[in-house]
C-alpha cells in the first residue's frame, strides 16, 4: 500500500516500482529507489540492516560535496558503490524564503536551472541508472527536489504518464511532518520562515514538465540536445532493464472490519488517495483533512472496512447509517457509503467494485433497501463509475457542509438493493 519503506532515521525512502509505463508494462519493484539523505544511516543499527537487505548495489548522492561533508555520507560497504553527482550548481536556502513565495513557479524555475547547469551530472546519473543490473537508489537532502527531478526524467523515459510522475513527486507530502521535525531539531527548535518548506505541491512538477517541453520540445529532445545522450537508445535500455509485464493473475481480496488501531493506516491511505486526485486536477480531497479521530468516530457510529491483497492494504470504505448533511432527514431505509478508496497502482483491478458490493451486502443484511452515496458534482468521472455500478442520480445537494468548513455541491446517487 505505502511506497515509503519504513526506517527510523529516513523519512522519504520509497520504491518506484509498480507505476504504469510503456506498452502496458510497469516499473519493476525493488530495483529503483529514491530517498532523503542516506548520511543519516549508521552501521550496526536496525536501519542499516534494513537498507542492506534491499539489495542496493549503487548509491547516487545528488547533494553538493560540501553538504555531504557537513551532514555525512552513507557509510562505506562492500555491497554497493557510491557516486556523488551534484546536479544543482546554484544553491539556495529554502527555509529562509519569505511566505509570499509561491512554491510552484519558484521551484519549477529552480528545476529548469538544474536541468541546464547540471547537464553533465544528470547525464552521468542517467547512465548509472541504465547500467544498473541490480538495486539502485538516488538521494539528496530531503528526497524531494533534486531527487524528484531525476525521478521525473527516469520515469518519463520509461513511458510513465505525466500525472503519475506528478503524483510520485507529491508523495513527499506524506513525509513533510517528519522532515520538518528533523529541521527543527537541527535548528534549536525554530521553524522555517517559508511555510512551503518540505512541501511538494503538484504545481511544482506540473510546471516543470511544461517548462521543459516548452523550452526543448520534448523530454527526449532535452536528453539529446542538452545532455548529449542518445535518448532513443537510453530509453530502450531503461525499459529493457526496469520494466516488466503487468501481472496476469489477480490476488485474492480479503476484507475485514477496521479497529481503532487501524486509524493511522486509514489516514495514510486517504492522504495518498488525495494526492492521486490532485495530480490529476481533481480538487476533491486535500491531505491532512481527516485525522485518526475521524476514523475512530466512524467506527463507533457506523462501520469502517479494510481490503487486503497479498497481505497488503488495497483499499477501505466507510458505512454510515444516516447522512443528514447530504441527504437531510430520512427514515432508516438506507446505508450510506463514504470514502471508497483504493491504493493507487497496487490494488487489484476491480477492488473498488468488490468493496462496494460488500458495503451493499452489509446494508441489505441490516434490512435497509437502499444504498446511497454522494460524489463531488465537479467529478463526472466518479459519477460515471457509480452509475456503471448500478447507481442512479436522484438529486443534488448544492451546499453540503464538509470538514473543510466550506460548502460544496455534491451529486446524490441511490441504488435499490435486492
Amino acid at each position: 500500500m505505502d511506497r515509503h519503506i519504513p526506517f527510523e532515521t529516513l523519512h522519504n525512502f520509497r520504491d518506484l516500482g509498480g507505476y504504469p509505463a510503456a506498452d502496458g508494462r510497469r516499473v519493476r519493484a525493488g530495483r529503483l529507489f529514491r530517498a532523503d539523505s542516506l548520511g543519516k544511516l549508521r552501521p550496526d543499527s536496525p536501519d542499516w540492516d534494513r537498507f542492506l537487505a534491499l539489495g542496493v548495489r549503487t548509491v547516487i548522492d545528488l547533494r553538493h560535496p560540501w553538504e555531504a561533508d557537513a551532514r555525512g555520507r552513507i557509510p562505506e560497504h562492500d555491497s554497493f558503490t557510491y557516486r556523488n553527482l551534484s546536479i544543482e550548481h546554484r544553491p539556495y536556502n529554502q527555509a529562509a524564503l519569505t511566505p509570499d513565495v509561491d512554491p510552484g513557479p519558484y521551484l519549477s524555475a529552480r528545476f529548469m536551472e538544474v536541468a541546464e547547469d547540471g547537464a553533465e551530472e544528470i547525464a552521468a546519473a542517467l547512465e548509472l541508472v541504465a547500467e544498473a543490473k541490480e538495486g539502485l537508489v538516488f538521494h539528496c537532502a530531503s528526497g524531494k527536489d533534486r531527487t524528484g527531478q531525476l525521478a521525473a526524467l527516469v520515469l518519463g523515459l520509461l513511458g510513465v504518464p505525466d500525472e503519475v510522475i506528478i503524483e510520485d513527486f507529491t508523495l513527499t507530502e506524506l513525509a513533510t511532518g517528519a522532515l520538518l521535525a528533523d529541521w527543527r531539531a537541527r535548528n534549536g527548535g525554530r521553524s522555517p520562515v517559508w511555510p512551503s518548506f518540505a512541501r511538494a505541491p503538484e504545481s511544482v512538477m506540473r510546471l516543470f514538465l511544461k517548462a521543459l517541453r516548452d523550452r526543448y520540445g520534448s523530454l527526449e529532445a532535452y536528453v539529446t540536445g542538452t545532455l548529449g545522450m542518445d535518448a532513443q537508445a537510453l530509453s530502450a535500455t531503461l525499459r529493457a532493464t526496469l520494466l516488466e509485464p503487468a501481472p496476469a493473475s489477480r490476488p485474492e481480496l480479503t476484507l475485514r472490519r477496521a479497529e481503532p488501531r487501524d486509524a493511522p493506516v486509514l489516514v495514510r491511505l486517504r492522504d495518498t488517495a488525495a494526492l492521486w486526485q490532485l495530480a490529476r486536477g481533481i480538487e476533491q480531497w486535500q491531505p491532512g483533512e481527516k485525522t485518526e479521530a475521524h476514523f475512530v468516530d466512524r467506527m463507533r457510529e457506523g462501520e469502517v472496512w479494510l481490503a487486503y491483497a497479498d497481505g497488503a492494504v488495497a483499499g477501505a470504505w466507510e458505512l454510515w447509517w444516516d447522512d443528514p448533511a447530504a441527504w437531510g432527514p430520512r427514515p432508516a431505509d438506507a446505508g450510506y457509503v463514504h470514502r471508497l478508496m483504493t491504493t493507487p497502482h497496487t490494488a487489484p483491478p476491480g477492488t473498488g467494485r468488490r468493496m462496494l458490493a460488500r458495503a451493499e451486502s452489509r446494508i441489505a443484511a441490516a434490512g435497509r433497501p437502499y444504498a446511497r452515496l454522494d460524489c463531488l458534482s465537479a467529478n463526472p468521472r466518479l459519477r460515471a463509475y457509480y452509475e456503471s455500478a448500478g447507481y442512479t442520480v436522484v438529486g443534488e445537494q448544492r451546499a453540503k457542509e464538509g470538514g473543510s468548513g466550506s460548502p460544496y455541491a455534491v451529486t446524490l446517487l441511490e441504488k435499490r438493493l435486492g
